[in-house]
């Protein structure tokens, strides 16, 4: 026997206007009224009428005045204070760590679970059975008085549905740093989570008698596994190549690297025009141990191969090489950055440096030659 035929048979349609008017008017606090419905009213009752109310049935909604025993009889549930959750968001995000039993939290026993979701899917059953008496008539508008209660059992439906998820979100937090994915951000993994929270709460079936902990985890772990999935097949999909300028660059890094660029097309300059009175074995030695050869550009060459040019070993290039590269220093410091060559400062003073934090010293003036290349 299907849920429409059992419904005809012991709940008639009539019954069903008869009860959901008393329930709206007491629960809902609606008194009949004759004006429009608002645009957000209009657009609700819309959405209520293009696809066929889902439920969780249970034979609570077939007893004789269910709406007594799953509404008035009822004990009151503790209702979620969520103050502390979009502190505790802002904190992990930033890689602080704030514990949410902090706040006072609502953990609901099983019964407590029960009573909430009999009244969640009582409310939704409601909807289902005015949605088929609406669908039966010609032009499948519904009458005022359908209409009234259709937003008055939605109402009701959604302040039970948020109530529910709001009581467990500290579980969707707790399952996210448990599970915690490098490639997923913990914020969207948390939205991931809170979705499925939410489509755990509409297919829970609290009859079993489990706790709705025990199906919400199950569920929350597979949405952050599918969503783990999606992220990997979007990757293998479009992959990229690392590109360093998208990563954050260090400020002083750039700021040398834009120097020393602009350093060694001065120091190509003092070379080619000779401004640092470099003998001519020592020009030979910088041209070649770094390809700034006038006129031309060349591989550079090491100190052995420099030394049987000009008929010397190696170490005396390097002492000819350390002599000149003084030299252009000097030139630099000069002419360039406007600075003479270091002293020691006078206690008080201030340098007169411009700019120290990138003067070229002979350790570094290499790396002013290795961009010439």
């Amino acid at each position: 026997m299907d849920r429409m035929t059992r419904t005809r048979r012991t709940l008639p349609l009539e019954q069903v206007r008869r009860r959901t008017r008393a329930s709206v008017d007491r629960r809902a606090g609606a008194t009949a009224p004759k004006k429009k419905l608002s645009e957000a009213e209009d657009r609700l009752l819309r959405d209520l009428l293009a696809k066929e109310q889902d439920y969780i049935d249970s034979p609570e909604f077939y007893k004789e005045n269910p709406e007594v025993a799953i509404y008035d009889e009822a004990p009151d549930i503790r209702k979620p204070d969520t103050s502390w959750y979009h502190p505790v968001m802002d904190d992990l995000n930033h890689t602080r760590q704030r514990d949410p039993r902090g706040s006072e939290q609502v953990i609901l026993t099983a019964a407590e679970e029960r009573v909430l979701f009999l009244q969640y899917n009582y409310a939704r059953h409601c909807i289902w059975g005015l949605q088929q008496e609406v669908w039966k008539t010609p032009d499948r508008n519904p009458t005022d008085e359908q209409a009234r209660q259709l937003l008055g059992w939605a109402t009701i439906a959604n302040r039970l549905r948020e109530q529910i998820a709001n009581t467990n979100l500290a579980l969707v937090l707790a399952m996210a740093k448990r599970t915690r994915m490098s490639e997923v951000d913990f914020a969207d993994l948390v939205s991931e989570g809170n979705m499925a929270l939410l489509r755990a709460v509409d297919k829970f079936d609290c009859g079993r008698g489990f706790k709705f902990s025990t199906y919400a985890c199950r569920a929350i772990l597979k949405a952050f596994s599918r969503q783990g999935m999606k992220l990997s097949k979007h990757r293998q999909r479009f992959p990229t190549d690392f590109d360093p300028k998208l990563e954050r660059s260090n400020f002083l890094e750039t700021k040398r690297a834009d120097f020393e660029k602009d350093a060694a097309e001065e120091v190509r300059r003092i070379v080619s025009e000779n401004r640092a009175e470099l003998s001519d074995i020592e020009r030979t030695v910088i041209e070649h141990r770094f390809g700034i050869e006038s006129g031309q550009s060349e591989k550079p060459m090491t100190l052995e191969q420099v030394g049987q040019i000009i008929g010397v070993t190696k170490e005396r290039v390097r002492q000819i090489q350390n002599k000149a590269l003084e030299k252009i220093r000097t030139e630099l410091e000069v002419n360039y950055l406007g600075t003479l060559k270091e002293e020691p400062e006078a206690p008080g003073t201030e340098a007169t440096n411009p700019n120290p934090s990138v003067v070229v010293k002979g350790s570094n003036l290499a790396g002013v030659f290795a961009s010439l290349n």
